[in-house]
């Protein structure tokens, strides 16, 4: 048995991936990386193809997996999920779908087997989707949620769980209807706000987007998801989707009432004050309570090299980074470089880096 990158034995093979869009293909990568005997099946041709030739496994033939990963989207989880099941009689049997309760009771109905059937939901993605936009490191030091239902056998939870530990994430188990009110809340919603808040550029004359700073494109970056998924995906958790929209929407209406002439504006600040407290509440790095930082914005060209000189700066002055923001300069060559670091190194970042010829702005 091999060792998987993160120092866990690695899944025993074969794995199936069923579907070599953006998180098969990135599952797959991962596993090959450690070693597993990875084989693919995907009906788009070229998408298998693509998938194969980055070197994320074999075209499946004819062996009999130990695992099988269903990664399609959510209009045909349930179905492959059963299918999965009866094709292979010993096989555990896991998906990546982010609607856990609706597409597992349907599998099962269809006559997947519930002792080998495990929900699963890896908490990452990227905005651009298929095998191309593929990462064996998707996955490092993120969650991947299991959500079973009881019925499991012993054997295909941990198989399910070695699977998630190989590609080198953290596994958190979760009740499929708990799960599905959860990913309403911090993904499925976001989404539909995002898009919402896209949408209304499309009506603004270029003028005024051209003004726009890090903080809309921030609010609209998961705009540009893929459409079709996200229509299936948020179909398919209708319920719990809805009920936060309808709370959402009950916010924005204080806001809004709040800003009516000669209205109070109690209604306002609350809805600012608890947007306060709700951030407060967001995990920070590697899941620990969230940190406040203190910010050295830098600002540095925009060449080859500039970003990497800078952070070796930092790190020869024995900083670590904690994070990173980037905003370009509107019609200049250059970028406003947010240094977000622990507040008691703060005062000494600076002033090495302003030694260092650094255009430090404070």
């Amino acid at each position: 048995m091999s060792e998987d990158a993160i120092g866990h034995a690695a899944v025993d093979g074969p794995v199936l991936v069923i579907g070599t869009g953006l998180i098969g293909t990135s599952i797959a990568l991962a596993l090959s990386r450690a070693g597993v005997d990875v084989a693919l099946e995907d009906g788009d041709a070229s998408a298998l193809q693509e998938a194969v030739y980055r070197g994320a496994g074999s075209v499946f033939i004819d062996q009999e997996p130990s695992i099988v990963v269903v990664a399609v989207p959510p209009a045909v989880a349930a179905s492959q999920l059963a299918d999965a099941s009866h094709r292979f009689s010993t096989a555990t049997i896991t998906d990546t779908t982010s609607v856990k309760g609706h597409i597992l009771d349907e599998a099962i109905r269809l006559g997947a087997d519930h002792v080998r059937l495990v929900g699963g939901h890896p908490m990452a993605g990227r905005e651009i989707s298929g095998p191309s936009a593929a990462r064996a490191d998707l996955f490092d030091g993120r969650l991947w949620i299991m959500t079973p239902t009881g019925q499991e056998g012993e054997q295909h939870l941990a198989r399910t769980r070695r699977l998630i530990a190989t590609c080198g994430a953290a596994v958190e188990v979760m009740d499929p209807a708990e799960h599905d009110m959860g990913v309403a809340v911090v993904s499925h919603a976001p989404q539909v706000l995002a898009s919402a808040m896209a949408s209304l550029l499309t009506r603004e004359p270029a003028e005024r987007i051209k003004i726009a700073g890090q903080g809309l494109a921030d609010t609209t970056r998961i705009a540009a998801s893929d459409t079709d998924l996200w229509m299936q995906i948020l179909e398919a958790n209708a319920g719990p989707v809805s009920g936060v929209l309808t709370s959402l929407v009950e916010q924005i209406d204080r806001a809004v009432s709040s800003l009516a002439p000669e209205a109070e504006t109690a209604g306002l600040q609350d809805v600012l004050d608890q947007g306060n407290l709700g951030h407060s509440r967001l995990p920070g790095k590697h899941g620990a309570a969230a940190t406040r930082y203190a910010v050295v914005p830098v600002m540095v060209k925009d060449e080859p090299g500039e970003l990497a000189r800078l952070f070796v700066a930092a790190g020869d002055l024995g900083v670590n980074l904690e994070d990173v923001r980037i905003e370009h300069v509107l019609g200049r060559p250059s970028g406003l470089v947010d240094l977000f670091v622990q507040p008691a190194v703060r005062d000494a970042l600076v002033e090495g880096l302003e030694r260092a010829g650094f255009d430090v702005r404070t």
